[in-house]
């Protein structure tokens, strides 16, 4: 092989049009632009969702949702998920380490969904109270 036998893959590159070169070639004159109009004339090449002078559809349409900040640094955890851990004592470094929530989460908060059946001891996690009443019952107890 041989640098001057280089050429690229067959049908990898195309053939560029020639146009203004007369009637023959099919492209002469307007040079396929058709005539008049914006698209006809050099620069002529509107924005990205200009829609002719129409008021474009993102700003007909109105402006909704909303993602707070902190719901990238707060997680759930359900209580199935607390008694399937090894530990009897489960606190934010835990749950990071055993990958029970992300390992940029900065608070938890554990709600009931699941069971609970052996004592367990939160430490500096939110508890809601259905999630309070299930770990007491189970002779577990949560240290804020």
């Amino acid at each position: 092989m041989y640098l001057n036998t280089l050429k690229p893959a067959p049908g990898s590159t195309k053939v560029a049009k020639r146009v203004g070169r007369g009637i023959g070639c099919g492209l002469g004159k307007t040079c396929g632009r058709g005539h008049k109009g914006q698209k006809s004339r050099s620069g002529g090449v509107s924005l990205v969702g200009f829609e002719g002078g129409q008021m474009p559809i993102h700003r007909r349409l109105p402006k909704f949702g909303f993602t707070a900040r902190k719901t990238k640094y707060s997680a759930q955890v359900r209580l199935s998920e607390l008694s399937s851990m090894s530990a009897d004592t489960i606190d934010l470094d835990l749950l990071i380490k055993e990958s029970v929530v992300p390992e940029f989460t900065r608070q938890v908060k554990v709600f009931m969904s699941g069971e609970i059946t052996r004592a367990v001891v939160l430490k500096g996690i939110k508890v809601t109270k259905g999630a309070l009443v299930a770990i007491e019952a189970a002779g577990g107890k949560v240290e804020i």
